[in-house]
């Protein structure tokens, strides 16, 4: 669908690239651990919170733990619970942080696993399987949250369930890993900055090609 490549286009032409899902480079190249873990811990703690609460809890990971499954898996129950406090629901995602790293041991799994398995693991919904398949794993699964969902609903006047949404871009997008994460990206940094729960249409600089605000589009 043009429309949806044309807004693809826009978004990076007004915010550059966005490099997502971040991680910390250096970290692991000094402990020798793998990058893909930190996004996948990354994805579990994001439920149901901000990401600057998520930052506050990684970083208690590494600089208290070991930023890695493995550690995940060995520590106490109650320590990792501690340590990852300011990402919310520490309770259920201490479990959900227990039962992803054992499911994908060895990592590499992440790379061949089926959707329909990861979620199957307790906790882990579509937009999280989705989000540690496209960015852990380099897997062509479209993420579709809250931003995406009031973003097409409102530039394109299309609304679904998740199912219909992450088909609508998977089937109108190029199949192409670096466009899937940087949209993706791209679409929740315009969602923070403008398209709110209220949005800030005045301020949008896209808004002239907003279906919502310009029937003309």
């Amino acid at each position: 669908m043009m429309r949806l490549k044309k807004l693809y286009e826009l978004l990076f032409n007004l915010y550059g690239p966005q490099n997502w899902w971040p991680v910390d480079e250096e970290y692991h190249r000094k402990k020798g651990t793998d990058k893909r873990e930190e996004v996948i811990i990354g994805a579990v703690l994001t439920q149901n919170t901000s990401w600057k609460n998520v930052e506050r809890a990684l970083e208690n990971l590494k600089r208290e733990g070991e930023f890695s499954l493995s550690f995940i898996r060995e520590v106490n129950m109650e320590e990792l619970k501690r340590l990852i406090k300011p990402s919310g629901f520490y309770n259920q995602k201490a479990e959900r942080l227990k039962d992803i790293a054992h499911f994908l041991n060895p990592t590499h799994r992440v790379k061949t696993i089926q959707r329909e398995e990861l979620l199957k693991v307790r906790g882990i919904g579509k937009e999280t399987a989705d989000a540690i398949l496209l960015y852990a794993g380099d897997r062509l699964n479209f993420v579709i949250d809250k931003y995406t969902q009031r973003f097409v609903g409102r530039f394109l006047r299309i609304r679904g369930n998740y199912e219909d949404l992450k088909s609508f871009f998977e089937e109108s997008l190029p199949r192409d890993l670096y466009i899937y994460k940087e949209f993706h990206a791209l679409i929740d940094e315009h969602g923070k900055r403008y398209c709110r729960s209220t949005p800030l249409c005045g301020e949008c600089p896209i808004k002239d090609i907003c279906l919502s605000a310009s029937p003309s589009f």
